[in-house]
This record gives structure tokens, C-alpha cells and sequence, in this order.
């Protein structure tokens, strides 16, 4: 690999970032530009730049890789999403809109009280944190790998080098430059992908019909499984659990959530909503179809494949056999990817913490103390950020990092029973018994999963979130005020 050309590479596209940044936050550097964007992003910009913010690293690397395994299942998720993304335009956008949120949950508190609002924005923290920290290692070892190993550089500069330049380019005005740098970002992703099929398509001396028909003849190119129900698989399963997990993973994270709230109507809000579902169903089908042409060719040429599906994509991109063109915008792809999950991050967590647990907009606290505050918080999660980071690549051992996204998953079940409850009944709850209750449903879910696998041979999958709101909920009911 050149690593010259790679640097080189990273080099101009941060200079890019940086000069968008600048140009679009010249002008506006306080707290509400960081936190609201001033409430003037285009709706179309936002939805554009939230492709990129999904399409993390871990989706970058990993759903090509996981049509060896699971054919092309994983799309039966993906139409649940968009189902999902229907009810956050139709139900918690008009709410958000509504109160005039800047953290959404604020909601909380005013339907829970203290109790409710801190421990919902505690486990958003405590999830949030892991989830990026662990799509941000995933990249950085790739990048060590193929990159930085070869110049003997260590791995916490390179983890601390590239928190640095996601922070140099977000520390002034947050979510309104990450508005307009994700859209380059997800614009980037996109382009990699169809470079990418195309120079595959080529590589196997086809035209577009042919590379069409060679996918649909494919037999990984199974999407439904109607039959196993003791599948992961199944699509009543994948089907709903996509439609609850985009609507806890979006519509009840602040990430996401915030970039939704930079519009200027809730009517603009609810046309980005419905854009970016529609779009992100046929740029992950894109994704899997590359997976597919992938695994054909290397049957074709005898080329060995990883073991790890992980490492697939990667392999066929740096060892040149797709030649520099794919090199160049895998690079570019790779780093997109990266930062626009960890840039939109930060900028959710600094919001989260300074508005949620420090609630500097509660305490009329100075315009010029409350941007040192936000200044100084934004710093302190960069540092934490990169501290997690390091402690993964100390256990050196990737299934942490399936464990870690397990984790999370269990953290989203309290925030989706939270919701659910405030939304849909009009009981008062005793406060002090939420901490307790959104405590004690995920470990009832880790007790019932280990039982129900040793004894039944089921084993749950993502239906556990939804198994976790539900006993979140009933734990609410049982302790509500009569």
C-alpha cells in the first residue's frame, strides 16, 4: 500500500472539512448555533448528512461482509427501519417541535420528573459513549493496519490524532458545521460504493446486465426466511426489530434527533424524516450487493477469503487488485465514515451532559460562562472518547466490541419503555422508583435470554429491546401514582 498517497489523501480531505467548518460557522460560534444550528439548516442538507452519520464504520466494513453468513437478510431490517422512521415523523417529531427541545430529553422531566430525566439521559451518556467509542476503534484499526503500521507510528497517535482533527473541526459551532460536513461525508460514502461495485463489475469482465443477473443468480441473494423461527433471520423477527431499533436509535437519540431539531419547521423535520428512510434502503441493498460480487469473484478467481467477513471489503480494496482508483476513495470512504459518526457524536454528547445533567439553560447562567462550559465539556468527552478507544485496543480482542453493542442495545430498552409510557398513558409515576426500574429491566433481559437459550435452545436477538421497553413499561405501570 502507498502510504504516502494514503496520508496524503487524509491530509486534502481534512482540509476540505475544515474549510466548510469555517465557512459555515464563521459567523456563529455560541451555544445555540453549537446546540440548535440557529434553527436554519435546509431540511434536504440534514437529510443527506444523516446517511452519513448511519452509515458508520461498522456498516462500512461489515454488511458486505455479512453475506457470507446471512445472504441478504439483513434488508428484511432494513424495510423495518423505514417503518420506524414513519412513526418518529408522525409521533415524536410533532412532541420535539412542540416543547422546543434542545435535548429531547427534557421530555422526561417534564413527564417523570428529576428521576426520569437524569436516568434517561444517563443511559443515552453511557450508550452513546460506547457505541461510538467502539465504531471509532473499529476504523482506527483498520486504518493502523493497512496505514500507520507501515510508518511505525503507534496506535494512540493515531487515535489521538484523528479525535484532534474531528474535534478542530467541530469545537466552534458543533451541529451547525457537522450539518454541512456530514453532507460532504455521506456524499463521499456513497460515491465510494458505486466506485467500488464498478470497478468489481469490471474486474469480472461484465457489463451492467450481466453484473445484475450474476447478483440475482447468486445464491446468497436470499432476502426473506420465512421458515426457521428459531432464527435470528426470521422476518417477523428482523422486520420489527428494524422498525423499534430506528426508532430508539434515532428517534430517541439525541445524535440523531439533534440534527432533525437544526430545521426550521416541523414540517421541514417530518420531509427529511421521509427522505433519508427512503434513501437508506437502496444504498444498504447497494452495500449487500456488493458483498455478493465480492464473494462471486473471489469463487471465480480462487482468491482466499478472510475469515473474518470484517476484513473482506478491506482485503480487496488495499492489496490492489481493484487497482488505486478504489484504493483512493476506500481511504476517503473509510475516513468519512469515521468521523461523520464521531463528530455528530461528541457534538450530542457535549449537548446532552451540558443541558441534561449540568442544565446550564436552566440555571441562567451567563451567555459567556455557558460557552466555557460547553468549550470545556467538549474537551473532556474527546479526552474520554480517546481513553475508551485505548482500553479496547488494550483487551485486543474484537468480540468486545459485539459485547459493547449488545450493551447499548440493553440501554435503548429503558429509554423506549420511558417514551412509550409518557406518551401513550397519562399516569404519574413515583420519580425516585425510575432509576430502580430502568435498572432492573436489562438485567431481568440478560437473565431471561441465558435461561431461554440453556433450557429451550432459543436464543434472543434484537427482539430483546423490545422485550426490554415492555418490562420498563410494566415496571412504570406497577409504580404509578394512583
Amino acid at each position: 500500500m502507498n502510504g504516502t498517497l494514503i496520508l496524503s489523501v487524509i491530509a486534502l480531505y481534512f482540509l476540505v472539512l475544515l474549510c466548510i467548518s469555517w465557512v459555515s460557522g464563521r459567523k456563529h460560534t455560541g451555544n445555540e448555533a453549537f446546540f440548535t444550528g440557529n434553527k436554519r439548516s435546509p431540511w434536504y442538507i440534514v437529510s443527506i448528512g444523516m446517511i452519513g452519520s448511519s452509515l458508520s464504520g461498522v456498516s462500512f466494513v461489515s454488511v458486505p461482509g455479512w453475506v457470507r453468513a446471512t445472504d441478504m437478510t439483513y434488508m428484511q431490517m432494513v424495510f423495518g427501519f423505514f417503518l420506524g422512521y414513519v412513526v418518529i415523523a408522525l409521533v415524536l417529531l410533532p412532541l420535539y417541535y412542540r416543547l422546543n427541545l434542545i435535548s429531547i430529553y427534557e421530555y422526561l422531566k417534564k413527564r417523570f420528573g428529576q428521576g426520569g430525566y437524569k436516568t434517561g439521559a444517563s443511559f443515552f451518556l453511557l450508550s452513546k459513549i460506547l457505541g461510538a467509542a467502539a465504531r471509532m476503534y473499529l476504523v482506527a484499526v483498520i486504518l493502523q493496519t493497512y496505514v500507520f503500521d507501515n510508518w511505525h507510528i503507534p496506535f494512540v497517535v493515531t487515535v489521538i490524532a484523528s479525535i484532534l482533527l474531528v474535534w478542530l473541526y467541530t469545537w466552534r459551532s458543533g451541529i451547525k458545521s457537522i450539518i454541512w460536513t456530514d453532507t460532504l461525508q455521506a456524499l463521499c460514502l456513497v460515491t465510494m460504493l458505486v466506485v467500488i461495485i464498478w470497478q468489481v463489475k469490471d474486474r469480472m469482465g461484465m457489463d451492467f446486465a450481466a453484473m445484475m443477473q450474476s447478483i440475482a443468480d447468486s445464491p446468497h441473494f436470499r432476502i426473506f426466511e420465512f421458515g426457521d423461527w428459531s432464527s435470528k433471520q426470521h422476518f417477523v423477527k428482523q422486520f420489527f426489530s428494524g422498525a423499534f431499533t430506528s426508532i430508539v436509535m434515532t428517534g430517541l437519540d439525541q445524535d440523531m434527533m439533534q440534527k432533525n431539531l437544526t430545521c426550521r419547521t416541523l414540517r421541514e423535520a417530518q420531509k427529511n424524516m421521509y427522505v433519508y428512510g427512503l434513501a437508506f434502503t437502496p444504498i444498504n441493498f447497494l452495500f449487500l450487493c456488493l458483498g455478493i460480487l465480492m464473494v462471486t469473484f473471489a469463487a471465480s478467481s480462487n482468491i482466499a477469503l478472510p475469515a473474518a467477513g470484517d476484513d473482506i471489503l478491506p482485503m480487496f480494496c488495499t492489496s490492489g487488485m481493484l487497482g488505486q482508483p478504489v484504493l483512493i476513495f476506500f481511504t476517503i470512504g473509510i475516513i468519512a465514515a469515521a468521523f461523520s459518526s464521531a463528530d455528530s457524536a461528541l457534538a450530542a454528547l457535549t449537548t446532552s451532559f451540558c443541558i441534561d445533567i449540568l442544565e446550564i439553560n436552566r440555571k441562567q447562567t451567563p451567555a459567556a460562562a455557558a460557552k466555557r462550559i460547553r468549550l470545556k465539556t467538549h474537551i473532556g468527552v474527546s479526552a474520554l472518547f480517546a481513553v475508551i478507544i485505548l482500553i479496547f485496543r488494550a483487551l485486543n480482542d474484537r468480540s468486545v466490541i459485539d459485547a459493547i453493542y449488545t450493551i447499548a442495545s440493553y440501554t435503548y430498552g429503558p429509554l423506549l419503555g420511558l417514551f412509550v409510557f409518557g406518551l401513550f398513558t397519562k399516569y404519574s409515576v413515583q420519580t425516585r422508583s425510575v432509576p430502580f426500574i430502568c435498572i432492573i429491566s436489562p438485567v431481568i433481559c440478560y437473565v431471561t435470554d441465558l435461561l431461554s437459550s440453556h433450557y429451550f435452545g432459543y436464543v434472543f436477538g434484537y427482539e430483546l429491546l423490545m422485550l426490554n421497553g415492555a418490562l420498563t413499561f410494566s415496571g412504570l405501570y406497577l409504580f404509578r401514582k394512583r
